[in-house]
């Protein structure tokens, strides 16, 4: 009887793709706000378009920010500094950013969630990361990508693009191989698509896929499936804040919450709460008490606790569940004012956050690996 195999497909995309550039800007007006007053209050979302750059939502605080500076900054920071592509820092921002609802402020005041939804955090223990093995590629693909247009390494990529990798797994959900490799990139015109192909092959996709210890042949590679991509962002697609939330967390390998994180400070659950789940679960799994772990996490607005708090280990956990659930509720109580605190995020970090997904980072407090001790120990 042959064994039976699998497959899951994730996505990234690269700094300069129009969502991620509204993302960007939404975080970069958050950061900027955060950076004078750590409780500030901030809801904001972009949308790109052809020669149109429109800013709206809410911001709360006694800090003084130039939200156009910083939309037309971040915009140029990303490449695109040519109006000729119908899209740049140059182009005109409409800003409808006003101030936060009083009947939100009113849950918020009182160390309450900022809205009600739910969210979840995954980890399982198939990358260093303990992120899902097809979203961590695909957000290398486009870092490196991104790292090579920056540092001019490949002079003609412009701004954009994206990748999108099928893993093989096998009956155990060990993963076990690379079926198909599909990246997107826009580039000069005077290039052509062959030598888009070559260098893309060699200089991104074969390393790393070979630092995993994989190999793929050509024929299950596709670049610029439609032959030619010349102009990048906004000009060719519309972006909008938080319209990439599979790509910002686990690449759909976990189920997705019900809000976007972008633009939004710690007060509201969306984010924070989506940040506390991805510890816990990180901690579990990093600890090696269970092999795949989400934790689901659900709040109404102005509620200090959830109103649910749940552990899916999907039977790989090493000790007794209920044991399992007491080291969680240790490991970081979910209250809203408990998970701001602990997590120390009331300050501006947000930006880096916007780019490659905002799980799988070291540097992130949500990321923070502490050792646990149980009984055994």
């Amino acid at each position: 009887m042959s064994k039976k195999v699998k497959y899951f497909a994730s996505e990234s995309v690269c700094s300069g793709h129009p969502d991620k550039v509204c993302d960007q800007i939404s975080d970069s007006i958050l950061d900027a706000v955060l950076a004078k007053d750590p409780n500030g209050r901030v809801a904001v979302e972009a949308l790109v378009a052809n020669d149109h750059i429109v800013l709206a939502g809410e911001v709360s605080s006694f800090a003084k920010v130039d939200f156009e500076k910083i939309a037309s900054q971040t915009i140029k920071e990303l490449g695109y500094i040519h109006p000729e592509w119908g899209f740049s820092y140059k182009s005109p921002i409409e800003n409808y950013i006003h101030t936060q609802s009083i009947e939100i402020a009113v849950g918020v005041d009182n160390d309450g969630a900022g809205d009600q939804g739910m969210m979840f955090g995954f980890a399982v223990n198939e990358s260093e990361e303990f992120m899902p093995l097809p979203i961590t590629i695909a957000h290398e693909l486009t870092a490196l990508i991104d790292e090579f247009r920056e540092n001019n390494s490949i002079k003609y990529l412009r701004p954009d693009g994206k990748a999108q990798v099928v893993v093989k797994y096998d009956e155990n959900d060990n993963p076990i191989g690379i079926e198909h490799v599909t990246i997107a990139v826009p580039h000069d015109e005077n290039i052509k698509l062959n030598q888009v192909r070559e260098d893309i092959t060699d200089k991104v996709i074969n390393p790393i896929l070979d630092k995993y210890g994989y190999t793929i042949s050509s024929d299950k590679i596709v670049i610029n499936g439609t032959g030619v991509w010349n102009t990048p962002g906004p000009s060719s697609d519309c972006g909008l804040t938080g319209r990439k939330i599979v790509v910002d967390g686990y690449g759909g390998y976990s189920r997705v919450g019900g809000g976007a994180f972008s633009g939004k400070d710690p007060s509201k659950v969306d984010r924070s709460g989506a940040y506390a789940a991805r510890y816990i679960a990180k901690n579990i799994v990093a600890n090696k008490l269970a092999d795949r772990v989400e934790v689901s996490l659900a709040y109404y607005i102005g509620a200090k606790y959830p109103v649910l708090s749940e552990i899916n280990t999907f039977g790989t956990e090493k000790i007794d569940i209920e044991k399992l659930n007491k080291i969680a509720a240790q490991l970081l109580s979910p209250s809203v004012k408990n998970i701001v605190d602990s997590l120390n995020l009331k300050r501006p970090i947000y930006k880096e956050t916007a780019r490659n997904g905002h799980f799988g980072k070291k540097d992130f407090p949500w990321e923070k690996v502490s050792k646990i001790l149980t009984k055994n120990d």
